[in-house]
Parts: structure tokens; C-alpha cells; sequence
């Protein structure tokens, strides 16, 4: 039976005093994945993996107090946290009372969840489905792991949910036991020793940070589609005899009847008829891009064996306009995916594989139209954003992706290609032959998951450049470059080449996010103390379309490692790009002797450096610091400009 006491006022053990709402707020945006793991975790399997999720996500965002403290109370606010964490970052939840005091509200309301509902008295809210968040027509599940994963979440159904908290506040918050003690006691657990006990050995507690139980990370399915199809009938009906009563009554006197000023309906409007006519469609000329000003989409001519099969380019460009209930649409973040808003150009149009493919470009974006070459129904919309692009960025476009391979179709300037595997510098690349109208054969995508053995970029020759593009699973692929921001350059030489290998791996982390180009910078080289060699400072910085969302991540590569480790990262950050061109970043590092350090390195700008806190206190002259620490320890990392302004670590 489960050993948790009802949370009345009664019997729930003494509460931490409630931190500031903005605190509370402030420590679940920050801590948001960790603590809806931590609830993912403690919620009984029972429920099924969708109703663990949804329910995990609601006990987060729920964990909001209910009203403030005044300054006073602030002074004595719950003390907790998890030793560890990279210096200069706010990743980590160390000795923030706010975080704390979510925690415990997580905890509690995950462990109430696990109580049987019964006639004798009324259900808990936490008991009940989540009114938010809400999914319709899709089940939710995270990834599925291994066999370790599967044993690990088949014995935590055996145990009970206290067992289960203190497994999480072991393995997941890394609390020792008197803390685990403490924390199941104010989370109103009856017998906190024997959940300590039932919650097994720690050999398996890495374990929990595996993506089989990581609810911000999912997979989906549909639901019962035959029921869905039932109730979306009945609905439609109800809706039609809604809208005939309501057009009954809007009738008289014009009033609601009237559209006023509007056009007639779209299928009888000029202008949108004809960006639904096939013979309207632009057709730039095959040699326009070596006399055009532009070097981008607009210049590129219509190529395929099927630019003369009206029927076909007239069902793209209808499907364009209303994509059906069969079509699967999908956009680049911040694309839209409206019509077309005149006579788009069409780039290509083809049989491709398994595909007959439709490629047009509206000045804004360039649509992917795919429909099955022969038999099954249905088709694929996919709109990638490209206002601004250049010669450098207009390269290539993504065909098809089949069987874990890609075939692309280059830009006319481009005269040779050649495939690349970026973890393996030194081999030569593997020269390719596109066909005449500048389809390359398929070649192997780089894996979007699982272990990173390699990745293949591929090197385009043409208008007196060499540019290295990747799929990073869009429409447009990214080209990759090295340098300082604002003298960006393409990745030709060894040293570069270097730099890239170790580095590649971690581009899944921008897989999917609209990115134009990832730019990787060398930004300080540090000797080691002790003796142990020379650590490089890299800061990759991944350019979106849209310009919004541009993503930046600071590596530290140690001698002899094979990869580089994430050290900082940031989203929207005018840092390492032309806006902001320098960058700060530390970590926790260990010396082949045992002794750990804090090391911290900036960019050029930096004229002096300093950390404070978790019992280490040093500075250095420079754009360098190495200071001896205890191990976990946790940091603030600050320094100052040759200016004199002072200017935080990345984060």
C-alpha cells in the first residue's frame, strides 16, 4: 500500500516558507525538464506513458505558489540544491530556494497522483486527468531506450511511490541519503526510511537521465482514428445545421451577410487564380545567374524531366494553395505556409526515387511538393524560409530522403561535388557525379539520433568557392564555415577541417531549427595546469532563418579527446556573431594527478578574468584563469573588457 499521509493541514509535515512567485516562476522555467522528469518518475506506471506525460508537464507548471511574501519571508526561505554543475552557467539548481521549494511541490503532488481513488472521500486534483496541457488526436511517449531502460522502468513498477521518490532524489538530485530523508519528510511520507530502503541499489543510477524517461523529448501516434472519423462526422453535422441557422438569421438587411470591401472568393480572384495556373509559372532563363546582380533561388532555372507536365504542376500548386486532410504539411520555424501570393517560379520538376517531386520558390520561400510516383494517394508539403540568401546559402536544395539517404539538387554554378565525412579529416573526399541537370546521386544522411560515428557534409565547388553544406533535416541544408565573426570563411583547411571533426557531433542539437549556417570559431587556446597539455576554446554559433532563434554553443576540447564537450550554450544570443563578437565560458576540469580546477577562457576582448563562490575565489590578467576547486564545485564566472565594462559567461 502506498505510505503517503494525506496533505491536509492536519497531517502534512511543516512546509518551507513559499519563495517570491517571480522566484518560483523563475526556477521552473529554468528547471522545467528536470523537474517534470523528477514527476514522470515518481507517477506509478499505471497510468500509461500519455497520461504520465501529460500529467508530469501539469504537476510542473502547477508548482506556482499561490500568493507572495513580502521581504521578510524572503530572508528565510528554504535552503537547497545539487552540488556540481559547468562555472558561469545557471544550469544547475545549487542554493536556489525557489527551485527547492517546486521540488518539494512536484514531489508532493506526484506522490498524492499514486493515491487509489475511493467513494469515502473526495479526489485530490492531482488524482484527476490534467485540464492542461491537452492533446488532441495524438498519444505522447518518450523515446524508447534499451534493455537496461526497459529493466530499470519494469522493477520501478514494482516498487511503491515513496520507493520510487527516493530513487529519483538519489539518482536524478544526487541528494544524500539524510537529505533524501528529509525531503520524502516534508513531502508528507510516512515511513521515510523504508522508502529508502526499498529504493535499491545505486549502481544503476545513471540510468535515469536516459531519454526512455525524458517527457520534453517525445514521440508521437495517433489515437483511435476509426472513433475519431465517427465523432469528426458527427460534429461536421452539428457544425453545418449550426452554420444554416445562422446564415438563416444573418440574411435579412444585409448586416452579417455582407463581406463588405473584400475580394471575391479566393478560387474567383484575379490574382490568386492566377498563381494557380501552371502556365503563369516564372521560368528563369538557363543562364541568368552569370548576368543576374542576384545569386540566389531567383536565378536558378527550371530543371527535371517533368517541367512540361501541366497536370502535375497544377496539382502542386492547388495543393500549395489548400492542402487536403491527406496531405502532410510541413515549415522551417518561422515559415509560413500560406498560399502563394502571385505566379511563383518553379526550380524543379521530376521523378525522383520513389517521388514525383515539384520544387517552386515565391521570393519568401521555396515549397517542396512530393506526391507518390505511382499508386498510393496522398503528398508532402514542405516550406523552407530563404529570404536573404546568397550564393553562399543557395547552394543546394534537399530532393528526397529515402532509406536514411539524401540526393540534392545543386545550384547551376555548381561545377563538382564531393561527399566529406566530417570525423574523418584527413581521408579524401569521395568526388561525386550529378547528373545534367543537377541531381547528385544519394548519398547517406548524417543520423539524427543514436551514436554519432559519423557525419557526411558535402563539398560544392563553384563561383570560385568551395562551401561545405550538411543536412540537418530541412528543405535547405546549412552550410558550414570557420573564422572569427564577420570574417567567416569556408571550411577548406586542415586545421579547419580539425576543428570540425571534433565538433559534429553535437549539430543534432540544431537539427530542425530553420539554420542557415553554423559557424565554428577558435577563440582562445589555454595551457593546462600541471603540465597537461593545451586545451582549445571553440564557439559554434548557428544561424536561423528568420534570424530570431539563433543558437550558440561554447565547447572545450581537452587534449587528446576525440570530441569536444558542451562548456555553454544559449538561444537567442547576440554572442559569437557579428552583433556581439566575443564570448565567455567555463568548466569544471579534472587533471591527470586528480586535482580538479575551474577553467575559464574569452575571447580576445577580455582583459581580465575572476570566479567566485562554491568555496573557490580567484582572478588572472588576461583572457585565461585557471583556479583550484573541490570537486562539483559551483561557480560564478564574470570578466572585464580592455574598455573597462564588465561582461558575463555565456549562458
Amino acid at each position: 500500500m502506498l505510505n503517503v499521509t494525506a496533505p491536509d493541514t492536519a497531517t502534512r509535515p511543516p512546509s518551507p516558507v513559499p519563495p517570491d512567485v517571480e522566484q518560483a516562476e523563475a526556477a521552473i522555467v529554468e528547471h522545467y525538464p528536470r523537474l517534470v522528469r523528477l514527476a514522470y518518475l515518481v507517477l506509478p506506471p499505471s497510468l500509461g506513458r500519455n497520461r504520465r506525460v501529460l500529467t508530469a508537464h501539469s504537476l510542473a507548471q502547477r508548482a506556482l505558489p499561490r500568493g507572495r511574501r513580502d521581504a521578510v519571508a524572503a530572508a528565510a526561505a528554504v535552503q537547497g540544491g545539487i552540488p556540481g554543475g559547468v562555472p558561469g552557467q545557471r544550469g544547475g539548481p545549487a542554493g536556489d530556494p525557489g527551485y527547492a521549494y517546486v521540488r518539494l511541490r512536484v514531489l508532493r503532488t506526484a506522490l498524492e497522483a499514486g493515491i487509489p481513488l475511493t467513494f469515502r472521500a473526495l479526489p485530490r486534483r492531482a488524482q484527476l486527468p490534467p485540464l492542461l496541457p491537452q492533446v488532441w488526436g495524438l498519444r505522447l511517449f518518450p523515446r524508447a531506450g534499451g534493455a537496461e531502460e526497459l529493466a530499470l522502468d519494469q522493477w520501478l513498477a514494482t516498487l511503491n511511490g515513496p520507493g520510487r521518490a527516493a530513487c529519483v532524489l538519489r539518482a536524478l538530485e544526487r541528494l544524500p541519503e539524510p537529505e533524501v530523508l528529509r525531503v520524502l519528510t516534508e513531502a508528507g511520507v510516512a515511513d521515510p526510511a523504508a522508502a529508502v530502503a526499498e529504493s535499491g541499489d545505486p549502481a544503476n543510477d545513471a540510468l535515469f537521465a536516459s531519454p526512455e524517461f525524458d517527457p520534453c523529448v517525445l514521440q508521437a501516434r495517433p489515437t483511435d482514428l476509426l472513433r475519431r472519423r465517427r465523432l469528426g462526422r458527427a460534429a461536421l453535422a452539428a457544425a453545418a445545421a449550426l452554420a444554416v441557422c445562422g446564415t438563416l438569421l444573418a440574411l435579412p438587411g444585409g448586416g452579417w451577410g455582407s463581406d463588405g470591401a473584400a475580394a471575391p472568393l479566393y478560387s474567383r480572384n484575379a490574382a490568386a487564380e492566377q498563381a494557380l495556373d501552371p502556365a503563369k509559372l516564372v521560368r528563369a532563363e538557363p543562364a541568368l545567374w552569370r548576368a543576374s546582380s542576384r545569386t540566389d533561388f531567383s536565378t536558378w532555372p527550371a530543371r527535371g524531366d517533368r517541367t512540361a507536365d501541366t497536370a502535375l504542376l497544377r496539382r502542386a500548386l492547388a495543393v500549395w494553395a489548400r492542402p487536403g486532410s491527406s496531405v502532410v504539411v510541413s515549415a522551417t520555424p518561422g515559415t509560413p505556409s500560406g498560399p502563394p501570393m502571385g505566379p511563383a517560379q518553379l526550380l524543379f520538376a521530376g521523378a525522383v526515387d520513389q517521388a514525383v517531386v515539384v520544387l517552386l520558390y515565391d521570393g519568401l520561400r521555396v515549397v517542396r511538393y512530393a506526391e507518390p510516383r505511382t499508386g498510393a494517394a496522398g503528398a508532402a508539403l514542405d516550406f523552407a524560409r530563404t529570404d536573404g540568401a546568397s550564393a553562399d546559402t543557395a547552394t543546394a536544395l534537399v530532393l528526397s530522403r529515402v532509406d536514411g539517404n539524401v540526393r540534392y539538387l545543386t545550384a547551376p554554378w555548381v561545377t563538382g561535388a564531393a561527399l566529406r565525412d566530417l570525423l574523418k579529416p584527413g581521408e579524401a573526399p569521395v568526388v561525386l557525379k550529378p547528373a545534367p541537370d543537377g541531381t547528385t546521386p544519394p548519398v547517406p544522411s548524417p543520423a539524427p539520433g543514436g551514436s554519432c560515428t559519423s557525419w557526411n557534409a558535402l563539398a560544392l565547388t563553384g563561383d570560385g568557392a568551395t562551401r561545405l553544406i550538411t543536412d540537418l533535416g530541412e528543405l535547405t541544408p546549412a552550410r558550414l564555415t570557420s573564422g572569427a565573426p564577420g570574417a567567416e570563411r569556408d571550411v577548406t583547411e586542415a586545421a579547419e577541417l580539425a576543428d570540425w571533426s571534433r565538433i559534429a557531433c553535437l549539430l543534432p542539437s540544431v537539427r530542425s531549427h530553420g539554420v542557415r549556417a553554423v559557424n565554428a570559431w577558435t577563440y582562445a587556446k589555454q595551457p593546462l595546469p600541471e603540465g597537461d597539455g593545451t586545451a582549445t576554446w571553440l564557439c559554434t554559433r548557428a544561424e536561423t532563418w528568420q534570424g530570431a532563434a539563433d543558437r550558440v554553443q561554447a565547447q572545450f576540447l581537452a587534449p587528446g579527446a576525440p570530441l569536444a564537450a558542451q562548456a555553454a550554450r544559449s538561444e537567442g544570443s547576440p554572442a559569437c556573431g557579428p552583433r556581439e563578437p566575443r564570448v565567455l565560458a567555463g568548466v569544471l576540469w579534472k587533471s591527470r594527478a586528480g586535482q580538479w580546477y575551474v577553467l575559464a577562457a574569452g575571447s580576445a576582448q577580455f582583459a581580465s578574468l575572476s570566479v567566485s563562490g562554491g568555496g573557490v575565489n580567484g582572478s588572472a590578467h588576461g583572457n585565461r584563469l585557471a583556479v583550484k576547486a573541490p570537486a562539483g564545485a559551483q561557480v560564478d564566472l564574470s570578466g572585464k573588457l580592455t574598455d573597462g565594462s564588465k561582461a558575463g559567461a555565456l549562458r
